[in-house]
Parts: C-alpha cells; structure tokens; sequence
C-alpha cells in the first residue's frame, strides 16, 4: 500500500528545513476531523530556521509544494500544513491491497527469523480453571495470534502451577480424607474440597501446615509416592483443562510448567553462589536488591527447597538457551509485578543482558459482585460455566430470532464464546474490573456478536450481488462520506495490528474492527450497495470484500471465529 504518511516526509524533507526525516516525520499529526485533513505538519520548529511566524512559514511552504499526485489539497491553517489524501488513491491502493493479500491483509514479514515467545493461561494444576484465569488466558492468546500474524515464529507456553506447597497440602488432604474412585469423577471439583478441608483443618491444627511443607520436600527429592500421586493429580487437572482450552480453541506448543525446571534449579543457586550473589538470612538466603531498590529477594527456605523467584530464573535461562528468543513475553497479573522485577533484577546481576527482552505484561484483576475470589474458600466462578453459559443464551437468542438457521448448535458457540473474548479484550488490560453475569451475557451494543453479525452480513450482500475478484473496478467512484471512512479504517489496520504487538494491548484490535463494524453498518444504511448502476455496484462490493475480511481476521486474531451466517 502507499504509505501517504511517507509521501507528507519526502514533500517537507525536499525544502531546506533544517529538520531530518525521522524528526519531520515525529512531529506529524493526524488531525482530529477529517474537515482538517488527513495528516498535519506544524511549522513551530521550523521558526528558528526560516527566522519567520510559524503561520507565514506554513502559507509559503504550502505554495512551495504545490500540487502532488497523492494530495488533492495541502491547506495551511494558522501554523499548520494539512494534508488532504486523493479519495481515489486511497481507494485504489486498500482494494488493490485486499484484492491481493485476501485474508492476509495487514499482516507483516517484520518477525521474520524473530522468535517471540508468549507464556500464558498457566493455572495451578488440581485448582479450578476459573474466571480469574480468563484474562491471561485470552489476552495471551491473542498477543500470540497478533504476533504469528506479523511473521513472527510464536511459541505458546503454558507454565503450568505444577510444582510448590500447594501439592504439600493437597497429598496431606487427599491422605487424610481423600478417596481415589470419587475425585476421579469429578476431578477439580474434588481436589479443590480438599484444598479447603486442608485450610480449614490447618486452622486448628497448625501441625498440618508443617506435615504439607515435609510432602513438597519429598516432592522436590523425588520420594516415589510423592511423585506418584502428583503425577496423578497433574494428568486428571489437565484433562479438565483441556476441556477449555478446546472450547477457546486454544493449543499449546509447550506445557513445560514449573515442575519441568526443577533439576534445573541447583544450576541457578550454584551460580548465585559464584557470583556471590546469595545473602544467608535467618537459615534462608536471599538476593539483595536494594540498588535496584526492590526489597530483598528469598530465593532458597531454610529446608532447602526453592521458590517461584528461583524457578523463573532457571526458565529464563532455559529458553533464551533453547530458544534464543526475540522476546520473552509474560501475561500475569498485576499484583505479580514485584516478583516480576526482582527476578528480573536478579537475572541482570548475573550479568545476561538479554533480561531486557523478557516482558512482563500485566493486567487488572478480576472480582466477584459480591467479593475477592478465594480457592482457598471454595468462593469461585468455573471459566467452562461462563463459556457453556453463553452458548447456551445464544441459541435460546437463535431460535427466537432465526430458528431455521443452517448449524445452530456450532454458530451458537462461535457467537457464545465470541461474545466472552471479545468483552475481556474490548477494555485496555490493566483496569480491574468486577465479574458480572448479566454485563458477560449481554450482546447489546459495542459486542463481539455485532462485528459478527456486520461480517455475516457482508458475507450475505457478496453472495446476493454474485461478487467477483475479477471485476475491473472504477476507484473514482468510491467517494461519499460513509465509503471513505470505512477506506480509511481498512487502512489504518495494519498500523494497528502493529501497534498492539507493540504496546502488547489486544484491545486496540478489538476496537478497531467494531469501529468497521460501525461504518460498516451506515454504508449498508446509506448506499445502495447492489445498485442498478452496474460500475458502482461492483466497486462497493469489492469495499464488502475488503470489509468482511478485515473482519475476519481482525476476530481471528483474537481467537473468535467469524460465521458466515447469522
């Protein structure tokens, strides 16, 4: 596609400005109505040079430049350089662009030979999977999607919780009052009562905290029951798992959890000791972080066994030595950032240099209505209830307002499950926000299942109006008002798609195509797309063309699917 933004760089950098491109190109702006144009350049730097008032050096520039095959106008106003793009050009350069690259449109070779690895989801085996996993998961997946999209070789990892007290405390419960036949059945479920019998017990009997701490160690020197009954609880927790990874569509090319690095981790504390980098404190040791101005981290107890900070510092080292990776990317909570900068600190003291690539990407936490969630309480909401719920609304909504729907069933789940992903990928990812049955479940509004439905509906018009790929296309005729915006938001996707790889946030997509969705919906109002006027009929179609696919893969790219029919 033309870049217009580089055509307004090369116009200004022709005249002896004293300004470099890269700064020329800083210092423009998109305007904030289309009435001031598309692109503008203001001319405060350039009083220093000119030794002029910056409205007399942007009257006399503009005359300069003149007139530009891309520009149909350049105005100055004031201070100002405003840019107006040629409706034709514009035109012509997205369609020309969506006729070629189809379902690739806006993707990118700029990851090629860059490996970018994106952990997330990573629940605590023999815990439920529940609505608090929904953020990482989701955000996650989509950050990998967005960056396999830009050419990047993405890998998914899921570090899994399968390691650590936790597993102390749940053989201890499972030894106490646990029974083999009955959690089978209904695995999560039973495990979690455990784990609140063991909190609720331990309440009484401080003594069975000791007794969970004494089975973790067994765990981490290989004791066989141990080891049996953690392989156990892992396979069963994993299998429920995966019940929601397959309603999300979501695989893993990596399930290697915290357990994986466990013979991993005497090579860390051999080093830290090397380096002298290890502090003993009250029979622990410790990292001291104070240049960093981070509180001290405890990286080995007193009994010996290791902790998350020392288990993140092995995986680290792991994957940039088996890997080589681009970037690092962590999607984990907010409430982990300490821990995230101490280990990271941590790993810069010994002297790797590549920690700069591993990213933290944080977000808000989720709550109940009616509180804080608490496994240790038993007070959680199941991520498979939330997806089975909503596929459940949507075909009661199917049958009511399209009951002779071709595929009811699996477009109920797209749309279902659509509308979860696309509510928790709308907002920006740090804001917390309060679970609520009734906001999920609603598909009014600003929705996944509207940037659907505009899909199917331009699905339906290329269908109705025998669309071709191979028509010749009259571009001047795209000119009104409602063709022009949705144009230029096809044309800003790919700069979009970029900038939330970048700034790691989904919801700039998620935005976006509801945006197209929008002008979408008042072209189809406004236009009559399969008009008598065979010429213009065809060059809208192709503006549906390019507007469905975009659709698509704006969707696709956060892990909904898109029905063709409605």
């Amino acid at each position: 596609m033309i870049k217009f933004k580089e055509e307004v760089v090369k116009l200004i950098s022709q005249i002896d400005s004293g300004l470099e491109k890269e700064e020329i190109e800083s210092l423009i702006e998109i305007p904030p109505s289309h009435e001031m144009g598309d692109y503008a350049f203001p001319c405060f730097r350039l009083a220093k040079t000119f030794r002029k008032a910056p409205n007399l050096i942007s009257a006399e520039l503009v005359e300069k430049i003149g007139e530009n095959e891309y520009f149909e106008k350049i105005e100055s106003v004031g201070p100002y350089m405003n840019f107006f793009v040629k409706k034709e050009a514009i035109a012509k350069t997205v369609l020309e662009e969506a006729k070629q690259k189809r379902d690739k449109f806006g993707s990118s070779k700029m990851g090629e030979g860059k490996t970018v690895l994106v952990e997330f989801s990573s629940p605590n085996i023999a815990k439920p999977f529940h609505i608090g996993h929904i953020r990482t998961t989701i955000i996650g997946h989509a950050l990998y999607r967005i960056y396999t999209f830009l050419g990047f070789d993405t890998v998914a990892i899921n570090h899994l919780g399968d390691y650590g007290t936790q597993f102390g405390k749940l053989i201890v419960g499972y030894k106490n009052w646990g029974d083999k036949e009955t959690i089978e059945k209904d695995p999560i479920n039973e495990l979690l009562k455990l784990y609140v019998k063991f909190h609720e017990e331990a309440e009484k009997n401080p003594a069975l905290d000791d007794e969970a701490r004494n089975w973790f160690n067994k765990l981490e020197h290989q004791d066989e029951e141990a080891l049996e009954l953690w392989h156990w609880m892992r396979e069963i927790s994993l299998s429920e798992f995966n019940k929601v990874y397959d309603m999300l569509g979501i695989k893993f090319d990596s399930l290697a959890g915290e357990s994986f690095y466990s013979d991993k981790m005497p090579r860390v504390i051999e080093e830290l000791e090397e380096k002298k980098l290890l502090v003993k404190s009250e029979g622990a040791e410790i990292v001291d972080l104070e240049s960093f101005g981070l509180p001290p981290a405890l990286v080995k107890k007193s009994d010996g066994s290791t902790l998350y900070v020392t288990r993140d510092i092995a995986a680290s080292i792991y994957r940039k030595e088996h890997y080589d990776f681009y970037k690092n990317i962590y999607v984990v909570g907010s409430e982990q950032i300490l821990h995230f900068k101490q280990w990271m600190a941590i790993v810069k003291l010994m002297g790797y240099d590549w920690v700069k690539d591993c990213i933290h990407v944080p977000f808000g936490m989720v709550s109940l209505e009616d509180g804080t969630m608490s496994t240790r309480k038993g007070r959680v909401v199941f991520l498979e209830d939330v997806l089975k719920k909503a596929i459940e609304k949507t075909h009661d909504i199917i049958e009511e307002r399209n009951p002779n729907l071709e595929n009811k069933e699996e477009v109920a789940k797209q749309v279902g499950i659509g509308a979860i992903v696309f509510q928790e990928l709308f907002n920006g990812r740090i804001k917390d926000y309060v679970f609520s049955w009734d906001k999920t479940l609603s598909f009014e509004g600003e929705t996944g299942p509207y940037v659907q439905y505009a899909h199917a509906r331009a699905n339906r018009l290329l269908d109705k109006g025998e669309f071709s790929l191979e028509d010749d296309i009259d571009y001047s005729l795209l000119n009104s008002e409602e063709e022009m915006a949705i144009i230029k938001l096809l044309y800003d996707f790919p700069n979009t798609v970029i900038n939330s790889a970048e700034k790691y946030e989904p919801s700039f997509v998620t935005r976006h195509i509801t945006e197209i969705a929008k002008s979408f919906n008042r072209f189809y109002h406004n236009c009559p797309i399969l008009s008598e006027d065979e010429e213009i009929k065809k060059a809208r179609l192709l503006l549906v063309y390019a507007t469905k696919e975009v659709l698509k893969t704006g969707l696709n790219l956060l892990g909904i699917e898109a029905p063709d029919k409605m």
